[in-house]
């Protein structure tokens, strides 16, 4: 499993703390060998199951840990629930060889702050860690289309009263900025089109979180489509896919 190289960070970086939690020893030991040649991420740890995740967490104090989801005691979502609920938990990338959508929305309203297939190219796989590591949730294209399809599909009419509700519990420019967010728009696109700084987008974001109990912006996402509040095919921007 050849990496191209990545960017060399900035010196001042300090490396992203990785743990690395898979079933299969030759997943974990080809995961190593690609992740760990970028210089930007440090492995702190390997496990084995889910069951070892809060453990591992506690101990090994990692900013992300890539989290398979198909394993024998504890799967990987049911690990993620658990972890994400841990004050300062750090963020989660779910790795998996399978997109369906209900792994994938049940990954993202776990916490999950990114969601990769396994086949997804090396290069693709070291980025999405330190995006995630940033605050920049990512999901690959495959399963963005995905959700966003699953959004549109069975039962939204009960899904989308629920989401308007919470929605409307946002002021307006809130609401602003989360339509943006589902849109897949960067803090500094948001800040440009709605004329703001960065920082006050920054403070937006905080507060949706806060105001709605959401994890992270992937989950304001969802809530906006769920929402119906964007076109199907207008939810394709490359910070969520």
């Amino acid at each position: 499993m050849n990496t191209p190289a990545s960017p060399t960070p900035p010196a001042s970086s300090a490396p992203v703390r990785l743990l690395i939690v898979d079933d299969d020893p030759l997943v974990r030991a080809g995961l190593t060998l690609m992740l760990g040649g970028d210089q930007g991420i440090d492995i702190v740890g390997e496990g084995a199951d889910g069951v070892e995740v809060e453990e591992l967490v506690e101990r090994l104090r990692p900013d992300v840990v890539l989290m398979d989801i198909r394993m024998p005691v504890m799967d990987g979502l049911t690990a993620t629930e658990r972890l994400r609920r841990r004050p300062d938990a750090p963020e989660v990338v779910v790795l998996t060889t399978f997109h369906a959508d209900e792994q994938v929305l049940r990954a993202i309203r776990a916490g999950a702050a990114g969601f990769v297939l396994k086949d997804t190219p090396p290069a693709r796989i070291v980025d999405s860690v330190r995006r995630v590591a940033a605050g920049d949730p990512v999901l690959s294209p495959a399963v963005t289309r995905q959700l966003m399809a699953r959004a549109a599909g069975g039962g939204r009419d009960d899904r989308a009263d629920r989401a308007r509700r919470r929605f409307g519990q946002l002021a307006e420019r809130e609401q602003e900025v989360a339509v943006a967010v589902g849109r897949g728009a960067s803090n500094a696109e948001i800040a440009a089109s709605l004329y703001l700084s960065v920082a006050t987008v920054k403070t937006h974001v905080s507060r949706i979180l806060a105001k709605l109990e959401l994890n992270n912006r992937v989950q304001i996402a969802l809530l906006v489509h769920d929402a119906g509040l964007l076109d199907t095919d207008d939810g394709g921007g490359s910070h969520l896919g």
